[in-house]
């Protein structure tokens, strides 16, 4: 399928994307920037150093701040560590100072990917399970989204027409019926798609739209190296009888996305006049490419969902 982004869609728009180091994040930014925004990029791992986050990977805030430039929007880089509360006060404050409002908050911060553990941990019973590291999950996916949303929506609703996204995964009706990896994560994820739901009755009189949005499986640089690929060739990580193939990627890896798909989603959302009909729902990436038409970078639209 051929399709391109409209390099001017959101032009004059400002964006924050809390948690844009990698991941998902990343993908948002850069699909902001791809629409011509101002992309305000926040987290923890700075090429200024001081605070990592509990990844200690090599992502910079600064490189996705590059990317959305490169990609035809302002991308700017502000380190903030959204579990304090005076950090995130004081990106308000410069964003008041600066741009005088938001347009559009992401709240994608997460950084527990670590703690929740591999496969052979998955379903541990909750009294068998870390009670710190479980506590840290909450804090961590929970936690940093009242937070930054605290500060950060009276900024959103200084004019009619703003945007909330809040970044889960699996969808309201989904988490609803499946038991998600450990009481913990599971409590984090549920616990997102119901804040789309709660600030977005509080922010429809103000004129704004709160919306939870789910990618499917999701290539990660984290998974890309879990795998041993790279986004140019993952593909090898479905055969196994290939030179460092992987026999552990599941078949449903075939059925994977890229962040930009979820990114494009969340543009897509950002463009449409009408949006405010989805204010309160829980969506997914692969859902909003059937009703926008947008492709991933590879030009399909994959749904990592489909097999449920």
């Amino acid at each position: 399928m051929h399709w391109s982004p409209d390099a001017d869609a959101l032009r004059g728009r400002v964006a924050v994307v809390a948690g844009a180091t990698r991941g998902a994040g990343r993908g948002i930014a850069a699909a902001l920037g791809e629409a011509g925004a101002t992309v305000i990029c926040t987290g923890r791992s700075s090429a200024a150093g001081r605070s990592r986050s509990d990844y200690d990977r090599p992502e910079t805030i600064e490189e996705t701040a590059d990317l959305v430039t490169q990609l035809g929007g302002d991308g700017v880089a502000i380190q903030v560590d959204h579990l304090d509360s005076g950090e995130v006060r004081s990106l308000a404050q410069r964003i008041r100072t600066e741009y005088g409002g938001l347009d559009v908050l992401v709240n994608d911060i997460w950084g527990a990917e670590v703690l929740k553990g591999g496969p052979a941990e998955w379903n541990t019973p909750i009294w068998e399970h870390d009670l710190d590291k479980g506590l840290r999950i909450l804090r961590l996916g929970i936690d940093t989204h009242l937070i930054t949303s605290h500060h950060l929506l009276p900024l959103l609703i200084t004019k009619r027409g703003g945007l909330l996204i809040e970044v889960t995964d699996g969808t309201t009706k989904f988490n609803a019926i499946e038991y998600r990896i450990s009481v913990f994560y599971d409590l984090a994820k549920v616990a997102v798609n119901r804040l789309a739901f709660s600030q977005g009755h509080e922010l429809e009189p103000h004129g704004a739209t709160a919306i939870a949005i789910t990618p499917g499986w999701l290539r990660s640089e984290m998974m890309l190296d879990r795998f041993g690929v790279t986004e140019s060739n993952w593909r090898d990580a479905l055969d196994p009888g290939l030179v460092g193939g992987y026999p552990d990627a599941p078949a449903g890896f075939a059925f994977s996305e890229s962040p930009r798909y979820v990114g494009r989603a969340v543009a897509a959302l950002a463009a449409d006049p009408d949006r405010a009909k989805w204010n309160q729902q829980s969506v997914s990436s692969a859902q909003l490419a059937r009703e926008y038409g947008f492709t991933d970078i590879d030009g399909l639209q994959p749904d990592g969902w489909s097999a449920h």
